[in-house]
């Protein structure tokens, strides 16, 4: 009855899933998930042994049962009544020693039952503490045992958690044993992880995911171009600086590197070799007072220029003038 309760309700939340949208359903399966941990196996094939020796000593009493039955059919017929009823009340005793301890050791609440949820429950504990972070991580509205008393005819492994929470309880175990930079460090894996996993499930993040990397990337080479440009300028600097200091070094020694300068400044340079027998003859060098006179006449030389344009645009203007207002006269006086 309580199955059939269990399935119904079951059934009743499939449908809902059905009708709602955005509802997810996974599920578990505790056996399997439980032979994968190490260490509650040993500890399951350790009760086994015990579980063997029981099981030894009861079928080691049965056989002495056996035996004591076979006796008294064989002695029956050459015992007193008295003896019989000894015989029998003993083999009772017997069997009833034999079934109480084979309900001590494999009844429902025997031994074996027992010690197996005493082993299996604070794994159990584990796993339920997994399976909930991992339904709050992924958003997942039920989570189902498959090993539970729930029946489940049919279910896509692609719900199928199992392995998931396998991973993260050997991680768990292992955690346990970790130094702290080593925590972090899966800590910060596990995110990753978490983080792809969620990505593969819903497209949206993982589209936003993608924007969000071209964005990063379009950041990253401007600031790499950003970084070359000033790269570049420092070594455009150090040229000059170079070049400046050639120039002075060649000053020193008695020659000057050919220079340009700009326009209505100065004269092109030439360089003067100087030699102790002999110098060359050369163009003559500006000084710096008559570069500056050079370049008040050039200024004044334009200025006067601009001013003798706009003279002749001023005369040319009146001109123009002057012949309007004598052809409006002339037409004044045709009309009259």
């Amino acid at each position: 009855m309580k199955k059939i309760v269990v399935f119904l309700f079951f059934i009743s939340i499939i449908a809902s899933a059905q009708t709602a949208k955005g509802v997810k359903i996974a599920y578990i399966d505790m056996e399997y998930i439980l032979e994968k941990v190490p260490d509650y196996a040993e500890a399951l094939n350790q009760l086994e042994l015990k579980a063997q020796k029981w099981k030894q000593e009861i079928e080691t009493k049965r056989t002495e049962l056996t035996t004591l039955k076979e006796n008294l059919k064989t002695e029956r017929i050459l015992l007193t009544k008295e003896l019989i009823e000894e015989r029998e009340e003993e083999i009772a005793y017997f069997e009833k020693e034999l079934l109480d301890y084979q309900e001590k050791k494999f009844g429902p609440r025997g031994d074996l039952i027992v010690q197996k949820s005493v082993l299996v429950k604070p794994i159990q504990d584990q796993i339920f503490t997994i399976v909930q972070d991992v339904a709050v991580q992924r958003k997942y509205d039920f989570v189902f045992d498959r090993a539970s008393d729930l029946t489940m005819l049919f279910a896509d492994k692609k719900y199928d958690i199992s392995d998931l929470v396998v991973k993260k309880l050997t991680t768990a175990q292992k955690r346990e044993e970790m130094s702290k930079k080593q925590l972090k460090a899966l800590e910060a894996k596990e995110a990753l992880e978490a983080a792809k996993e969620e990505q593969d499930e819903n497209p949206a993040i993982a589209e936003r995911q993608r924007i969000l990397d071209e964005k990063k990337a379009a950041r990253e080479k401007l600031l790499e171009e950003r970084q070359k440009a000033i790269e570049d300028k420092k070594a455009q600097a150090a040229e000059k600086r170079k070049k400046l200091l050639e120039e002075r070094d060649a000053k020193k020694n008695g020659t000057v590197i050919e220079k340009e300068v700009p326009a209505g400044e100065a004269e092109t340079e030439k360089v003067i070799a100087v030699d102790s027998d002999k110098i060359i003859p050369t163009e003559k060098k500006l000084t710096p007072e008559e570069i500056k006179q050079k370049a008040v006449d050039q200024r004044n030389k334009k200025i006067e220029e601009r001013k003798k344009a706009l003279d002749e645009k001023k005369k040319k203007m009146a001109e123009e003038r002057a012949a309007a207002m004598k052809a409006k006269e002339q037409k004044t006086e045709k009309k009259e």
